[in-house]
């Protein structure tokens, strides 16, 4: 049976029975329990509200935790998880982070899930000095705050790639874009706008449509009669699914582009053999790579969660927890007192680390854009394999951001 993720997953009662009696805790008083090596984070996570299916990322994260404690934690250090439920409502999100560090006394937040809620919690972490580490969302107000270490790019950036591999490899001239009317659709477009007006390009097209949005015979008329050779959609995996069969209908053949999150088995389920072919943008590297963090991922899953399934969801939430584990192995590395501030200072030292699925992630003081780079990959017979090897994101988006 899986655990009840409105609870904590791992209470300190467990621990103080596992590990001996709690000793009171060390360095700043906060989340650290130096005696026993153990050190306590925590998430919030919508298992009630709209959008329950989330709690995927949830147990991807406690099951890398499960297993970096099963096989020797951090340099002989524990984790103690402890998530609880905000129903993915911002300002629940805000209350249970006070109860987190109130009642839990967590050390720091640990790959917390939704854009909205971490933007939400982010005045009050920052008046409590909590660090915010792996928040599972995307936002630029991320990449410049100094409690806040993100993995997960700006979408600009990401849309940028894609037409990076159209025009410089694949050799096409005529790019449309389908992006969902929202932040995430939004940040896509302002990214695809700046890398096209650099090239000295014109979209083929520009349409954008509802989240809700299941037919898209008008959406892929317009992109039709543009002729554009390529089409990147910034939307969910559904969406995509649903442009890809209205393309069919019409006898649209172009070459088509996605992000990093749709690139997971649960869009094969959707989009059947109209998925083949399909590029992707990714931070991640595929799910289906021999890679030994993910085959670790994919191991834990299966023990710990076994009816999630496995796929670029799971991965994320696995990466962002690890995000937590490899900036405390920096802090005990650096012999430095395990405090808030000192473990923040320690995530700044990361320089091309592999975290998880993640490569090159780099963080610097003033500038917390840990992702920095990007493969494509290519659904091909139901397999997602990476087609070009990460390579920098375009200067002028990426740069552009960090003003």
């Amino acid at each position: 049976m899986k655990p009840d993720l409105s609870r904590r997953i791992l209470s300190a009662a467990t621990m103080a029975l596992m590990l001996g009696a709690v000793a009171p805790a060390a360095a700043d008083g906060v989340g650290i329990d130096e005696e026993n090596k153990v050190v306590t984070v925590g998430a919030f996570t919508p298992v009630t509200g709209p959008v329950p299916f989330y709690s995927i990322l949830t147990h991807a994260a406690d099951a890398f935790y499960k297993n970096l404690n099963e096989n020797g934690g951090i340099d002989g250090w524990k984790v103690n998880y402890v998530t609880l439920d905000d129903g993915y409502d911002p300002a629940r999100s805000v209350s249970v982070t006070r109860q987190l560090v109130d009642d839990e006394g967590i050390f720091a937040l640990s790959a917390a899930v939704g854009t909205a809620t971490n933007v939400a919690v982010i005045p009050y972490a920052k008046e409590v000095g909590l660090p915010m580490i792996g928040p599972i969302g995307g936002a630029s107000a991320f990449f410049v705050e100094p409690n806040v270490f993100p993995l997960l790019p700006d979408y600009g950036w990401s849309a940028a790639s894609n037409v990076d591999f159209a025009v410089n490899d694949l050799g096409l001239k005529k790019i449309a874009l389908l992006w969902e009317n929202d932040e995430l659709g939004k940040s896509a477009k302002r990214g695809f706008d700046t890398y096209m007006s650099h090239i000295g390009m014109e979209p083929a097209e520009s349409v954008p449509f509802d989240v809700k949005t299941t037919n898209f015979s008008a959406h892929i008329r317009r992109v039709a009669n543009s002729g554009a050779e390529a089409v990147i959609l910034f939307g969910s995996n559904a969406n995509l699914a649903a442009a890809l069969k209205a393309a069919d209908l019409q006898g649209l053949q172009v070459k088509w582009f996605a992000p990093f999150f749709a690139a997971d088995p649960s869009t094969y389920k959707l989009a059947g053999n109209l998925l083949n072919g399909t590029y992707f943008s990714s931070w991640l590297v595929p799910v289906s790579s021999t890679d030994p963090n993910v085959v670790a991922y994919q191991s834990s899953i299966l023990k710990y969660y076994p009816d999630d399934p496995v796929g670029v969801f799971g991965l994320n939430g696995w990466s962002n927890a690890a995000l937590f584990a490899t900036g405390f192995e920096a802090l005990l590395k650096s012999g430095k007192p395990l405090t808030r501030e000192n473990l923040q200072a320690a995530l700044e030292t990361l320089k091309d680390a592999s975290v998880g699925g993640a490569k090159g992630i780099t963080f610097k003081p003033g500038d917390h854009r840990g992702t920095r780079q990007e493969g494509i990959i290519q659904a091909s017979n139901g397999k997602f394999v990476l087609v070009r090897q990460f390579k920098p994101y375009p200067e002028s988006v990426f740069d552009a951001k960090a003003d």
